[in-house]
């Protein structure tokens, strides 16, 4: 609802497009069904949301009204929840007033910037979602290796401008992805065992905060804010724009998949684990397994993002062992590697996963993910992240991200087309990762699912969390944002 589409008659209020009617969309006259912080049922006046309306540049979506059944859904199909109204903020000064009207109503509050989150945190039933979709935007200075990216972004578009200038920063391996979620829970990428986790290579955030601040952290401005919301997610603010560090990387990588037969498997993937853990930087090696249809495959995603010739060599062995039924690794662009598997995890799609960070990979764990991952066939994928490298080289302390010392992270994903059957397939994976939980400690809180509790959630953050929670208390004491890897404000 815009300004201009309001009129006043008398005492009372009225609304056109694109709400269809007033009447129609509250359902009881002059209010609107809600749910506050506390999961209480409460209803908001029409004069209220009208005054919010008012101040926004973007629109305020209401159920029943043009636009609200395409915004309110997200990437993740299991999560088919309905906001009591969704502001499409245009920028910071909507967000703010999206935040304040939250804040005053103590209404149950969701921020959705790319829309990709795992774990359904974006969307909400009967609260509010202040939807930052609307506000994408890149804009990148070579001069200083500078990348402005509005918080609607995805990753993709950070990529394609940044590439134009022979230019990148770590960013995930979807293009999908949202560039602002990704960062504030960490941000692995494929580079970044170069230059480090996405959070790492942030100059600078704009926030708007709870109590309707303006800021800006970085080392200089607000550094204890910026120190936690590197890592410690969307807990202390709505993030409106983050300012990059950008590397020079050759648009052209070394990428593709090598895949073995799954009686290779085993001893690919030990090789693989060996070439990791003293890897240049440069290289970023991802094994996984997966079925086609009935068979299972042993492969290893790769990409080098330095001297073609040396990571000709450097990758020989990997690529000799025994007799691949692929070897699709090729000189290609790093935009397109980055796209590559895009299509695998369309919109709407029913996801869920688990992961855990693995510190020392055995070979008694490989036999382990084997065996699990062959005891539940055509299930789920499952998958590798390879780290060290920079990621190891920042202090644990440095930043709210809780672990440095991890070797892989271990993640089970699976994408159903339909909710059919999806309570019995989700048991199923549960009862697998708990045989693999007993290798891992600590999880990547972008990969996380739904099944997470206060107390994992503390343990996951390990000396960090004391100084998250003493932060949340300064920045966030209502914890009106709640709805992500939640930090509460006192212990």
């Amino acid at each position: 609802m815009r300004r201009r589409d309001f009129v006043k008659a008398g005492l009372g209020l009225s609304v056109s497009l694109p709400v269809r009617s007033w009447s129609a969309v509250l359902g009881s006259p002059g209010s609107i069904p809600s749910r506050t912080l506390e999961g209480s049922d409460v209803s908001l006046s029409a004069a209220s949301v009208m005054d919010l309306a008012a101040g926004l540049r973007g629109d305020v979506l209401l159920s029943g009204g043009p636009g609200y059944d395409s915004a309110r859904r997200i990437w993740n199909g299991m999560f088919d929840k309905r906001p009591a109204l969704i502001t499409r903020c245009t920028g910071a000064s909507d967000v703010r007033r999206a935040l304040m009207f939250a804040r005053e109503h103590r209404l149950l509050t969701a921020v959705r910037a790319g829309g990709h989150s795992v774990s359904g945190k974006s969307t909400c039933d009967g609260g509010i979602m202040i939807d930052l979709q609307p506000m994408r935007g890149v804009r990148v200075d070579p001069a200083t290796r500078r990348a402005y990216v509005e918080a609607g972004s995805l990753l993709g578009q950070l990529d394609h401008e940044s590439q134009a200038h022979g230019l990148a920063t770590t960013a995930g391996t979807f293009s999908i992805t949202g560039a602002a979620g990704l960062t504030l829970g960490g941000g692995f990428g494929r580079l970044g065992r170069r230059f480090g986790l996405a959070c790492d290579n942030v100059a600078s955030f704009d926030v708007v905060t709870t109590d309707g601040r303006f800021l800006k952290a970085s080392d200089e401005e607000n550094a204890d804010l910026f120190w936690g919301l590197r890592g410690g997610g969307g807990n202390f603010g709505v993030v409106t724009s983050i300012e990059y560090r950008l590397h020079p990387v050759n648009p052209m990588v070394l990428g593709g998949h090598v895949i073995w037969p799954l009686e290779q498997g085993r001893g690919a993937a030990r090789l693989c684990r060996d070439m990791a853990i003293d890897a240049p930087d440069a290289a970023n090696l991802s094994p996984f397994l997966y079925w086609a249809g009935t068979t299972a495959h042993f492969g290893v995603g790769v990409c080098w993002s330095g001297d073609h010739a040396e990571g000709e060599r450097w990758l020989e062995p990997l690529r000799a062992f025994g007799r691949p039924v692929t070897d699709a690794v090729r000189p290609m662009r790093y935009v397109d590697i980055q796209s590559a598997d895009d299509a695998d995890y369309p919109d709407g799609i029913h996801s869920y996963a688990k992961n855990g960070f693995v510190g020392e990979l055995t070979n008694d764990n490989i036999d382990l993910i084997f065996d699990v991952f062959l005891r539940t066939p055509g299930l789920y994928t499952m998958f590798l992240d390879h780290c060290g490298g920079a990621y190891a080289r920042v202090a644990q302390d440095a930043t709210a991200f809780p672990r440095r010392d991890m070797q892989f992270i271990l993640a089970m994903w699976s994408g159903w087309k339909s909710s059919d059957g999806l309570d019995e397939k989700v048991s199923k994976m549960r009862a697998a990762w708990r045989e693999l939980e007993p290798i891992t400690g600590g999880f990547y809180v972008n990969y996380a699912g739904t099944d997470n509790v206060a107390s994992r959630d503390r343990e996951n953050y390990g000396t960090n969390f004391e100084r998250l929670v003493a932060l949340k208390a300064k920045y966030d004491p209502m914890n009106l944002l709640r709805l992500n890897a939640n930090v509460p404000p006192k212990l």
